[in-house]
């Protein structure tokens, strides 16, 4: 690329913009404007790489995407997300002590707060079934996996909340 790519192992950036799910595209330019932000930008979809041409060669100052392909389906509690957050915070600690089991706890916990963050979905995914991101990911599958447990939550929600499948 001929500018600086980082990411963000912290998701401080999506949490700022109310991001939830990954990957994600900013574009900053050298003077600290954001150009581009698109929630699920992937660089094989080839209307997001070519916003991103057309940003690096100038054609354009800033670009908007609208191609959604999640769409949350819960309000959001303040409390209730802080504490998903730090859940997941505390999840990845136990993941870096090769705490597998309790990290998944966290990250199950986690999701019944946040429901919506695809994020924290995506890595109950990726700890339970890492055969399905690597050596690429499969966003097929993803797809199908995010309808199914869905198809659980909506059906399976009461006064003490919603079941997240495939949790302990």
């Amino acid at each position: 690329m001929p500018f600086k790519t980082v990411v963000d192992t912290e998701n401080k950036l999506s949490s700022f913009f109310g991001m939830k799910i990954i990957p994600n595209g900013i574009f900053i330019d050298e003077n600290g404007i954001i150009r581009l932000i698109k929630q699920g930008f992937h660089v094989t979809n080839e209307e997001h790489v070519e916003a991103l041409e057309d940003l690096i060669t100038e054609k354009v100052d800033t670009v908007t995407l609208d191609d959604v392909y999640y769409e949350p389906i819960e309000k959001e509690n303040p409390l209730e997300i802080e504490l998903a957050i730090t859940k997941f915070k505390l999840a990845m600690e136990l993941m870096n002590q090769h705490k597998r089991e309790l990290a998944l706890k966290e990250l199950d916990e986690a999701l019944r707060y946040d429901p919506d963050n695809f994020l924290i979905r995506k890595q109950r995914w990726y700890i339970r079934y890492p055969e399905k991101f690597e050596p690429t990911i499969d966003i097929e599958w993803q797809n199908e996996q995010l309808k199914k447990e869905r198809d659980v939550e909506r059906d399976d929600c009461g006064p003490e909340g919603c079941r997240i499948p495939g949790s302990n």
